[in-house]
């Protein structure tokens, strides 16, 4: 069993090597850990400074591309490495280190396909009231898009099967914790959310410059998200509510019709006409979505397969080198 821990860089000479030294390198149920450093365009020394330290795997990025972009990098690494478990943590030095048992445990024992570290966000001295509302709020409405009890959603401690990271597909440029939770409650995948403990830490986050900017981007890929993989539900609803309110004009001018007044409100009929027409249209588009996202799962369903198939053809010259290597010995 193999277990890789990435971390996500930019700018990180500084608190990498204090975060690397905390990292396990024995967990019981574990035959193989490694260090994967996803260098997300740093101008600094984050890499030759992962590689002072001993990281087994260095993958960089020529340019800044973002949080969700340097996760993604990471797990096709990690994959590519073998690992059976994927465990993502922060350079920061914010989770401890040795929780990385506790959160690959669930998986270990065949209980879940992701875990997500639950920092406590409610009661986390290390956050100040406003991040705790904020946090509590956001975690509150991600359970409700994805159908899952997640206390923390937006934690990026999270352990990860070979199989879940094989079907989870990032699409946002943002963060990927919200999409990546969505996209398994909606595939079904069992996910448990585990207490740890955190450090303070003692510089500002490096994903967002402000609240307001973090709040309005983890809305759009919230929105964008669960739209993408509930369409019908989604447009649907919506196209009823926008068809309802057009409903309320055109009954208000029949109402005046039938008392002989009709001409003086045929401003409500042509309203409601329009938001009714407008209503229809979003609900055909959900349908139409919802064909298209059909069609995803199909395309995912062979994304899968090919990975599968790739690893087998990846695998196979290992294993068949030695059978060479001992029919040369019996011919000499």
């Amino acid at each position: 069993m193999k277990l890789v821990i990435q971390i996500p860089c930019l700018n990180e000479a500084e608190d990498l090597p204090a975060t690397l030294a905390a990292l396990p390198r024995k967990i019981d149920g574990i035959d193989t850990i490694e260090i994967l450093v996803i260098d997300d365009g740093s101008t600094d020394n984050t890499a030759q400074v992962a590689r002072m330290w001993g990281v087994h795997h260095v993958v960089r990025h020529r340019t800044n591309r973002g949080l969700a972009a340097a996760f993604r990098s990471g797990i096709d690494a990690a994959l590519a490495a073998g690992a059976d478990i994927i465990v993502n943590t922060d350079a920061d030095g914010q989770y401890v280190g040795e929780d990385i048992a506790k959160i690959v445990a669930p998986i270990l024992d065949g209980r879940a396909d992701i875990v997500v570290g639950d920092r406590g966000v409610g009661n986390n001295e290390h956050f100040g009231p406003v991040k705790r509302r904020l946090q509590e709020l956001g975690s509150r409405v991600v359970q409700r898009l994805a159908n899952v009890h997640v206390s923390d959603a937006v934690s990026g401690f999270r352990a990860i099967s070979r199989d879940a990271a094989q079907r989870i597909n990032i699409t946002t440029e943002f963060s990927y914790t919200t999409d990546m939770l969505i996209q398994a409650g909606r595939k079904r995948l069992s996910i448990l959310s585990v207490p740890i403990r955190t450090n303070a830490t003692l510089r500002p986050s490096r994903l967002f410059k402000s609240i307001p900017r973090f709040i309005v981007n983890t809305g759009i890929t919230m929105a964008r998200a669960y739209t993408t993989y509930n369409p019908l539900r989604a447009f649907v609803g919506l196209g009823l509510a926008i068809a309802f309110v057009g409903v309320v004009p055109i009954v208000r001018f029949l109402l005046f019709y039938i008392q002989g007044a009709g001409d003086g409100h045929v401003q409500s009929l042509v309203i409601g006409g329009a938001l009714l027409v407008l209503g229809v249209m979003v609900a055909v588009m959900g349908v139409l979505a919802d064909l298209i996202a059909a069609n995803r799962k199909l395309i995912e369903a062979s994304l899968v397969r090919l990975r599968q198939i790739e690893e087998r053809l990846s695998a196979a010259p290992e294993a068949q080198e030695p059978a060479v290597q001992t029919r040369r010995k019996g011919a000499a």
